[in-house]
């Protein structure tokens, strides 16, 4: 007989059957719009892969939550097995240990990330209370998202997982990948508040965000030197020997002796520090953790005052600029830090973190007055590298993501001496300031400033476009949400169509193409205006002139209302721009119709009567609400630049299909660096290095983010733009180009992935700040290194 399971236990059950369910659930709903998305799609090889990955996850249901289940189960059994410390020995570790590698992209991690950061996007409240409580329940003693065996990464790998065990072809994958995503995503902050609440009513109560105080040289001397409970006796001894030896405990903790040059006076005191809160990033020597403190306190203070004079035009690197390149301060007081390091692979930490930012501060892409900012933060970075080995693994890694975030949006940037690019460079600098003079061994403090650094490009964003007049972003929002609504409206028609006697491409056609005219028509003037009832009125008399007249008077009064019911139908089609081709097609069907049934037997007076009433409540229904509107997905595939008016898509600089010339090759732009793959460090047996993200190609459409530079062939020419504006579904993307005289640029879904599919769209960027930097490094160190001794 089995033991009964632990509390800890029964709890994750009962929360991983919720998201089991939830994936069910979320599968039945992806089945059914990817039905919906196959009906609204023009494309026929579009059309074809919706219908496939529609019939293969309706057919492997039972599959797909078999294998879902699984995975999600041994995901959690490994997550909540118990871990052995993993304390990093003091002991001679050979170079070999440490490496840059270059590893091929692994296509089903990008996919699992993915996943998982589509459904934390959409409960990261949620997720934030579920980690007290899991914290409580697995008795971490603090929150810790890493090892919360219910978080979204491990849900994703799951998800993963069973969409590999419904289909095997990478089309129809990466749809349901899609679709399950969205779907699962919507679902999850229910069931995460479900979870917490289930723990909360049987008597769990969640952990402090609050630490203790640790005790150790943080507290004996009067700053903190790492954020761990308790350290080893052999660090405790270093700080009271230092802390004896060098005056009371209040002042400096640490020889001033031999640190060429850096001073300590009064006016800049060391931060003082009280209890800890936040999450750590591992334990550092205590007396490297005071020497990294007292270089940071003494050479990153200032932050640089000839930055806010200095004029823009960095495209010819920094000695046009009449900047130096930023001094690397880990290569200065290499000698000192190696000294106060215990270790030789902390040794090689410190070496490898000097090297990035040899190549990070001559980065001819980096702005020089935005290099100087990055410089201040060698030290803050170093005392993560060296506490906290995934730095060099994950590019989700906070820190990383903060160095990496701040380079890119300067690149959007020409002018730093005014304007938004000198207001961008100030809040930066105070940022910057604040990690240099706060705890910067808290993962908490580089998440928060990148929040607050998001916000600030979000809110400066909307102010240049407010500045420049451009009403783009309400007149694409009004787009999306007439794209929500017609959703909607499309389904509702559908299902009141679905038993009235018609052909079948006239039923599509009501449904999928004339719902849009309905709901352009009242939005213009009213559902009940005269336009929406005359609307109305021609999609009745569509169905009604199909069906058969076997009478004179029948055929004679079809003649009659004939001319009328085209001009109204070709009305309908203008208004919402529907293509010529399109249009022909659908023609092309309907005359045949129209000319059978003259040859029919006039159904009877009952029969016709029953037809006309259900066609008119069927129109009669009124359009979703907004709120009911904006619940539901736009598809990319569903936006189409037709519906702008000529006024409009002037008003917005929205670049149309037919204006761009697809069939011109793109021209090689031979300046530009080649995308760098998945080249990163490599340390003691990490899990491989994650793949970065695209620069260009079809996948970058999904990546572009608020305030990136990007390169666009527009009119023949290369030009570089900003991206200013995303709208809430992610249907349309507002851009703008030019100095002085900027002009607004606007792109749909589809626009842009023809776009970057062509190859006329690509980042400003070949890979991240520190993936460049990263990818630098490794041919200086395959150059000294021996042959064989890494990794290809």
């Amino acid at each position: 007989m089995n033991p009964p399971p632990s509390r800890s236990e029964a709890a994750l059950q009962a929360a991983a059957l919720r998201i089991k369910h939830a994936a069910r659930e979320a599968a039945q709903r992806c089945v059914d719009s990817l039905g919906l998305a196959a009906l609204s799609s023009l494309k026929i090889h579009e059309r074809d892969d919706f219908l496939a990955a529609q019939f293969e996850l309706n057919r492997k249901q039972a599959a797909f939550g078999h294998t879902f289940n699984d995975t999600l189960d041994q995901q959690i059994q490994r997550e909540t097995t118990p871990r052995r410390d993993s304390q990093r020995s003091p002991t001679v570790t050979p170079w070999e240990a440490l490496s840059l590698v270059d590893d091929h992209e692994v296509e089903a991690n990008i996919n699992a990330d993915r996943f998982g950061l589509t459904i934390q996007h959409a409960c990261e409240w949620e997720l934030r209370e579920l980690d007290a409580y899991v914290g409580s329940l697995l008795r971490l003693g603090r929150p810790d998202h890493e090892r919360n065996p219910l978080r979204p990464e491990l849900i994703g790998k799951a998800l993963l997982s069973a969409v590999e065990a419904v289909s095997d072809r990478p089309e129809v994958r990466k749809l349901l990948g899609i679709e399950l995503g969205r779907s699962l995503a919507d679902l999850m902050p229910k069931v995460y508040g479900e979870i917490v609440a289930a723990l909360r009513d049987s008597g769990i109560q969640p952990v402090s965000l609050a630490l203790r105080g640790v005790q150790g040289p943080g507290n004996d001397l009067g700053f903190n030197t790492s954020g761990y409970d308790g350290l080893s006796s052999r660090s405790g001894a270093l700080a009271d020997e230092a802390a004896t030896a060098h005056g009371p405990r209040h002042g400096p903790a640490y020889p001033t002796h031999g640190l060429r040059g850096v001073p300590t006076p009064a006016s800049r005191p060391l931060p003082m520090h009280g209890a800890r809160t936040g999450t750590p990033f591992g334990q550092v020597d205590a007396h490297l953790m005071g020497l990294i403190r007292q270089l940071a306190a003494a050479g990153g203070g200032g932050g640089g005052t000839d930055d806010a004079r200095a004029s823009g035009g960095f495209a010819s690197g920094f000695a046009a600029s009449g900047h130096a390149p930023a001094a690397n301060l880990i290569y200065a007081h290499r000698d000192e830090l190696r000294q106060a390091s215990t270790g030789r692979l902390d040794h090689m930490v410190i070496d490898v973190v000097g090297s990035l930012f040899e190549q990070i501060l001559s980065d001819p892409k980096v702005p020089p007055q935005m290099a100087r900012q990055i410089a201040r933060l060698q030290l803050p970075v170093l005392r993560v590298a060296l506490g906290d080995p995934s730095f060099f693994s994950s590019r989700r890694h906070p820190v990383r993501r903060f160095v990496n975030r701040i380079a890119s949006l300067a690149c959007a940037f020409d002018d730093f001496a005014s304007g938004p690019g000198q207001q961008f460079l100030g809040h930066v600098r105070e940022l910057v300031q604040e990690i240099v003079n706060g705890d910067f061994d808290q993962m908490e403090v580089y998440e928060q400033k990148l929040g607050a650094l998001e916000a600030f490009i979000a809110d400066q964003a909307r102010q240049e476009v407010q500045q420049q007049g451009s009403n783009a972003p309400q007149l694409v929002e009004a787009k999306e949400h007439d794209l929500r609504v017609q959703q909607q409206y499309m389904r509702q028609l559908q299902s009141a169509l679905a038993g009235a006697e018609m052909p079948a491409f006239l039923r599509d056609f009501l449904s999928q193409v004339w719902s849009q005219a309905l709901v352009l028509a009242a939005r213009r003037g009213g559902e009940s205006g005269e336009l929406a009832l005359r609307l109305k009125g021609a999609a009745r008399d569509v169905v009604v002139s199909v069906q058969p007249k076997g009478t004179p008077t029948d055929r004679k009064n079809f003649l009659m209302q004939l001319p009328q019911l085209m001009k109204d139908l070709n009305h309908g089609l203008a208004m919402i721009g529907w293509p010529e081709p399109a249009k022909k097609a659908f023609f092309a069907e309907l005359l045949p119709a129209h000319a059978e049934s003259l040859k029919g037997q006039s159904p009877r007076v009952l029969d016709h009567n029953l037809l006309v009433k259900q066609l008119e409540a069927a129109f009669a229904m009124p359009l979703p609400r907004a709120a009911e509107g904006a619940a539901l997905p736009v598809l990319n595939d569903a936006v189409e630049q037709a519906h702008f008016s000529d006024e409009e898509a002037e008003q917005i600089g929205l670049v149309r299909e037919q204006s761009v010339n697809w069939q011109r090759n793109v021209d090689i732009d031979l300046g530009a660096e080649p995308e760098i793959s998945a080249v990163d460090i490599n340390i003691d047996g990490l899990p491989p290095p994650e793949p970065v993200e695209p620069a260009s190609g079809p996948s970058l459409a999904d990546h572009v983010q608020l305030g990136f530079a990007y390169q666009m062939l527009v009119d023949e020419q290369w030009q570089k733009v900003k991206l200013n504006y995303v709208s809430p579904g992610r249907a349309f993307f507002v851009f703008t180009t030019g100095g002085k005289h900027q002009k607004t640029v606007s792109l749909t879904s589809r626009m842009l992935h023809r776009l970057c599919e062509a190859g006329r769209f690509r980042a400003f960027e070949n890979a991240f700040l520190i993936e460049r930097a990263t990818a630098r490094a490794r041919k200086q160190l395959a150059a000294l290194r021996p042959a064989g001794s890494l990794r290809n």
